[in-house]
C-alpha cells in the first residue's frame, strides 16, 4: 500500500484527529477543520464506532462542520463502511454544512487497501445534496449506482483495484458542476476490472461540462488508456490530465505524443512510470516549451523473468 497516507487536508482544512476518549485535547472551531473520527479496535478503549460518532456529535457543533475524513470504524477489513455511510445518513439534519466527506482514511499499518471493506456509498450523496467534495479509499466491495447530484466539484476513488461497476456507474452519473474526477484503476488480481469501454461515456466528453481535471491511474492498462485519451473529445475540456502512478511505457508515452494537441494543458502528471529517458525527453521538449508542467518523476522498477517483462503498478494490495 505504498503512496497512501493519512490526508492532510480536506476542503481547504487541515485534517484533526477526534480526541479518543479520555483524552485531553484543546478543540479547534468546529468549522475551521477537517474532523477525522477513527475508532482504534486494537487500542486502550473499547469505544466502536458508533459510539465514537455519538460521542463526536454531542462534543462538536454539527450544524459548523464542513469536512469529515473517517478514519477506522473497527477492523474495517472484516466489517464494512455500510456502518458508517448509515450514521453520515442518519445526522443529514444535524451537519448542515457539511460539504466534504472522505470514507477510508486508513493507512497500511491499519489495513491494506485492498483489505478496506467498503459498501455502496451513493446514499451519502442523496443525503447531503449539497456535499461538493467526496472521496472513497478501497474498492473491494464497493459499490457506485449511477447518481444526480446538482453540486459535486470534486469525486476521488483510491483504490488497487476500482470495480468495473462502479467506474460504470460513475461514467451514467449526472454530475453537472463535477470539475475534478481521479479514479485509482488498479490491477485485476484486487478487483479492478475496468476496461477502456467502460471509461467510454467520460472520454466523448460533454458528459461532465464543468470537468477540468481527469485523473485515470495506478492502472495496469495504462497504456490502452493513454491510447484512448490521446483521441479523446474530453482533453480539449481539461486544464489538467493525469495518468499516474500505473504501468505507463514508451508505447503509451507516444499515443500521446501522436494524439490530439495537449499544449493547452497547465500539467500532465505522468509519475510513477516505464517510460525510457529518450522517450520522456520527447514529451517534456514537446510540451514544456508551451508552458505544459511535465511530471515524468520517479520511474518505476521492472524486472525480467524467462522473458517476461514484470511491471507493477504503485498501488495494490
Amino acid at each position: 500500500m505504498s503512496n497512501v497516507q493519512h490526508l492532510q487536508e480536506l476542503y481547504g482544512l487541515p485534517a484533526f484527529d477526534f480526541p479518543h476518549p479520555g483524552e485531553q485535547r484543546e478543540l479547534p472551531e468546529a468549522g475551521t477543520v477537517a474532523w477525522r473520527p477513527a475508532s482504534d479496535p486494537y487500542g486502550d478503549s473499547s469505544e466502536d464506532f458508533g459510539a465514537l460518532w455519538d460521542r463526536f456529535l454531542d462534543t462538536v457543533d454539527p450544524a459548523a462542520v464542513r469536512a469529515i475524513i473517517v478514519g477506522s470504524w473497527g477492523e474495517a477489513y472484516e466489517n464494512d463502511s455500510g456502518c458508517v455511510v448509515e450514521r453520515l445518513v442518519d445526522a443529514r439534519d444535524r451537519l448542515t454544512a457539511l460539504r466534504a466527506v472522505f470514507i477510508g482514511d486508513l493507512e497500511m499499518e491499519e489495513a491494506e487497501i485492498s483489505w478496506i471493506e467498503q459498501s455502496d456509498v451513493t446514499p451519502v450523496l442523496d443525503a447531503y445534496p449539497l456535499l461538493a467534495e467526496f472521496g472513497i479509499r478501497g474498492g473491494t466491495g464497493l459499490r457506485f449506482p449511477a447518481v444526480k447530484h446538482q453540486h459535486l466539484r470534486t469525486l476521488r476513488f483510491q483504490a488497487g483495484g476500482l470495480p468495473g461497476e462502479v467506474v460504470r456507474g460513475v461514467a451514467a452519473s449526472e454530475l453537472p458542476a463535477l470539475e475534478h474526477l481521479d479514479m485509482w484503476l488498479g490491477v485485476e488480481g484486487y478487483g479492478g476490472d475496468a476496461t477502456v469501454s467502460d471509461l467510454a461515456p467520460i472520454l466523448a466528453g460533454g458528459h461532465f461540462p464543468a470537468l477540468r481535471h481527469l485523473g485515470l491511474r495506478n492502472s495496469e492498462i495504462q497504456d490502452e488508456i493513454a491510447a484512448a485519451v490521446a483521441a479523446a473529445p474530453v482533453v480539449a475540456q481539461l486544464t489538467s490530465l493525469d495518468l499516474s502512478l500505473g504501468v505507463l511505457t514508451d508505447a503509451g508515452a507516444t499515443a500521446l505524443l501522436d494524439g490530439q494537441p495537449l499544449t493547452h494543458l497547465t500539467r500532465l502528471d505522468l509519475h510513477h512510470n516505464f517510460v525510457t529517458e529518450p522517450v520522456a525527453q520527447r514529451v517534456r521538449a514537446a510540451l514544456e516549451p508551451s508552458g505544459v508542467e511535465v511530471d515524468l518523476s520517479e520511474p518505476g522498477d521492472s524486472w525480467e523473468n524467462d522473458g517476461v517483462v514484470h511491471r507493477f503498478t504503485a498501488v495494490a494490495e
